[in-house]
C-alpha cells in the first residue's frame, strides 16, 4: 500500500515541494502590509511568483485588474497539479477547481441582475482555461442576454444548468439572486463531499482533513450568517446547509438554526476560535472575528498537511488551499493600500500571516 501511494504521488509531491517554498515569506509578508502605497506593493509583489502576472502595462494596472492578475497564479498551479494527480485523487482536485468556475458563474448571474457590462464583469472573474465546462464565451453571453432566465439557457451544456433551472421559480417570486447562489453552493459542497468519500485510506484520511475543515467551516459560517444576518427560520437554516461533516455535525448546525446560543456551539467544535466573548454579548459583534479566526484555523490545517508521511492527495489539496488564502489576503492589501487604510483597520483581515505586533497587542 505505502509502496504504491509513493510511487503514485513521487512525482507530484516534489512538484508540490517546489512550489510551496515560493510561497510569500513572513518578511514578505511585512513588507507588503508596511508598503506606503499601491504603488509600493506593486513594486514589492513584483520581486515574487507573482511578478510574471503583473508585467502588463502600467496605466491598465488598476486595484481590480491586479487582483486579476495574480489570480492567474491559482489557474496556473492548479492545471500543472491536476495531470500529475493519480485517480481518484484528481477528481478531488478537479472539483475544488471547480469551486472557481462556481463564484464566476455566480458573478455573472450578479451581472445579469444588475445590468452590469460585461467589462465591468470580466475582471472580477477567476482566470480559467482548462478542465472547465463553463467558458469566459459562455458568461459574456450570459451577460448580453439581459434576462435571468435567457442567461440561464446560456448554460444549458453545463452541470449547472439543471440546479439554475431548479431554483430559478423561487428567483422570479422572490426577486433576489440567494435561491440560485445557495442552490449552486449547497450542489457544489455535495459534489465536493462526494470526491473525499470516494477516496481510501490515507488519501481519504488527509482530504478529510484538510478539506473537510475547509467544508466544515463553510457550513458552520452559513448556519451563523444566515441566522445572525438574514433571521431565517430554523427550518431553512436547516434546508440551506449540508447535514454532514468532518468536525462539525448535523447536530450542531440543528443547535444554531435551533437558537442555542452560538458561542458554545463554536467552541466546543473549535476552542482556540477567536470572537467569542462578543459574540456571547451581540452576535454581530464578533462575527467578523470569529469567521477569521476560523480561516486561519484552515491555514494552520493545511500547513501540518506538510509534516509526516507525504505521499497523499493531502499535500497537493492544502498547498491549493494556501494559495486561495494567499491571494484572499493580496486583495485585502491592495483594496486597504488604493484606500490609504491605516494598520490597525486591515491587519487584523489577513488569514495567512499575523503580524508580530498583532500578536503582542491580544
Amino acid at each position: 500500500m505505502a509502496i504504491r501511494d509513493v510511487r503514485a504521488y513521487s512525482s507530484i509531491h516534489a512538484r508540490v515541494r517546489a512550489l510551496y517554498s515560493t510561497m510569500l515569506t513572513p518578511e514578505t509578508w511585512e513588507a507588503l502590509i508596511q508598503a506606503q502605497d499601491f504603488d509600493a506593493l506593486l513594486n514589492i509583489l513584483s520581486k515574487t511568483v507573482y511578478g510574471p502576472y503583473l508585467q502588463i502595462e502600467r496605466g491598465k494596472l488598476t486595484p481590480r485588474r491586479a487582483v486579476y492578475q495574480i489570480r492567474w497564479h491559482l489557474a496556473d498551479i492548479y492545471e500543472r497539479l491536476i495531470p500529475l494527480t493519480p485517480e481518484p485523487g484528481q477528481q478531488l482536485l478537479l472539483q475544488l477547481w471547480r469551486r472557481y468556475e462556481v463564484d464566476n458563474l455566480k458573478a455573472t448571474l450578479r451581472g445579469v441582475e444588475t445590468g452590469a457590462s460585461w467589462d465591468q464583469v470580466r475582471h472580477l472573474l477567476c482566470p480559467m482555461t482548462k478542465y472547465i465546462t463553463l467558458t469566459t464565451a459562455d458568461m459574456e453571453k450570459m451577460i448580453h442576454s439581459g434576462d435571468m432566465a435567457r442567461a440561464i439557457e446560456c448554460v444549458r451544456h453545463t452541470p449547472y444548468y439543471g440546479t439554475l433551472v431548479h431554483a430559478l421559480e423561487r428567483y422570479q417570486e422572490e426577486k433576489t439572486l440567494f435561491p440560485l447562489e445557495v442552490a449552486l453552493d449547497l450542489d457544489y459542497h455535495r459534489g465536493l463531499w462526494h470526491s473525499i468519500d470516494q477516496l481510501t485510506g490515507p488519501d481519504h484520511d488527509h482530504a478529510l482533513r484538510v478539506v473537510g475543515t475547509m467544508l466544515d467551516v463553510n457550513n458552520l459560517l452559513w448556519a451563523i450568517r444566515y441566522r445572525v444576518y438574514h433571521h431565517l427560520s430554523e427550518q431553512e437554516i436547516i434546508n440551506y446547509t449540508l447535514p454532514l461533516g468532518y468536525q462539525v455535525h448535523d447536530e450542531d448546525i440543528r443547535a444554531i438554526a435551533a437558537g442555542a446560543d452560538i458561542a458554545q456551539v463554536v467552541r466546543r467544535i473549535y476552542p482556540d476560535a477567536e470572537g467569542l466573548e462578543q459574540l456571547s454579548e451581540r452576535a454581530r459583534a464578533g462575527l467578523a472575528a470569529l469567521e477569521v479566526s476560523l480561516q486561519r484555523h484552515i491555514v494552520r490545517t493545511c500547513h501540518a498537511a506538510f509534516i509526516g508521511y507525504p505521499f497523499h492527495i493531502g499535500v497537493p489539496a492544502a498547498y491549493l488551499l494556501l494559495n486561495e488564502h494567499e491571494v484572499r489576503d493580496l486583495t485585502v492589501l491592495i483594496e486597504a493600500k488604493v484606500s490609504r487604510l491605516p494598520l490597525e483597520m486591515f491587519v487584523s483581515m489577513l488569514e495567512t500571516q499575523v503580524p508580530a505586533y498583532q500578536t503582542e497587542q491580544r
